[in-house]
């Protein structure tokens, strides 16, 4: 089995990299996917690391690209900047790109103010409150889809992380919506707020490519499968220090 994957992603080199060169893109600020350090600009995290092993793999050089939010990255596939993307899997979005079987699976919550009634996802959904969430995020496709009484504030970004908790606690929102790690690293700096312990919805992260090009997807999802099966996924979290996510079942 491993070596047909090997010889699979060897023989569809063209055709996942046709430059020679893996030109791979991820949400620079979503720390499910990777981080890029400030001085450096280096990237770590479970997107560069799966981007540098399947370049290796195919024998050709890479560059990651780290994107501003998932819109730059949904199109930099569709244009062909990139040959490959990270991305929650979403239904609008996959009507425009296709996806890899998920290789990670991502916790969605919210964070409410430490003093707040809410305990659980279910208390969120109510007359009266009102949930910040960014445009475009997979969380806020989510609750906009799905929360029924609640009002539902757009951020056009995710703000910086004192002006979130500000947010909060002086009640222009009462909930925010994210995944569970970016939640959980907020709540350890600003002990003012605390993330609600279960997850409104466990979407999966997947790797993107040009709508219709089966060679690359047969490419990507064979390298999918193998990473999964190798440990390569689970390793790259433990890396991470990830909270709130795990490697996804293989489905082959």
């Amino acid at each position: 089995m491993l070596l047909a994957l090997v010889l699979l992603l060897q023989l569809s080199a063209a055709d996942v990299a046709p430059t020679g060169t893996l030109r791979a893109s991820f949400i620079a600020g979503n720390p499910v996917q990777g981080r890029v350090d400030a001085q450096t600009g280096a990237t770590s995290g479970p997107s560069p690391d799966l981007a540098r092993e399947l370049a290796r793999r195919l024998g050709v050089q890479v560059v990651i690209m780290p994107l501003p939010d998932a819109a730059a990255v949904l199109d930099s596939v569709i244009s062909g900047t990139v040959d490959i993307g990270f991305l929650a899997v979403e239904a609008q979005r996959a009507t425009q790109v296709d996806f890899s079987d998920p290789y990670l699976l991502m916790g969605s919550t919210y964070a409410v103010r430490a003093d707040s009634a809410m305990g659980r996802s279910t208390d969120v959904d109510r007359v009266g409150v009102t949930i910040g969430a960014v445009t475009g995020q997979s969380q806020e496709i989510w609750v906009r889809e799905h929360v029924k009484l609640a009002r539902i504030s757009a951020l056009p970004a995710v703000p910086p992380s004192a002006d979130l908790v500000a947010m909060l606690l002086d009640g222009r929102i009462d909930a925010f919506t994210a995944n569970r790690t970016r939640m959980e690293d907020l709540a350890r700096a600003f002990p003012a707020i605390r993330v609600l312990p279960d997850n409104f919805a466990v979407l999966g992260q997947a790797i993107a490519v040009s709508k219709g090009n089966r060679a690359r997807l047969a490419g990507v999802n064979g390298f999918v499968a193998e990473a999964l099966a190798s440990g390569v996924v689970a390793a790259s979290i433990a890396r991470a220090n990830l909270v709130g996510v795990e490697a996804a079942p293989s489905t082959r």
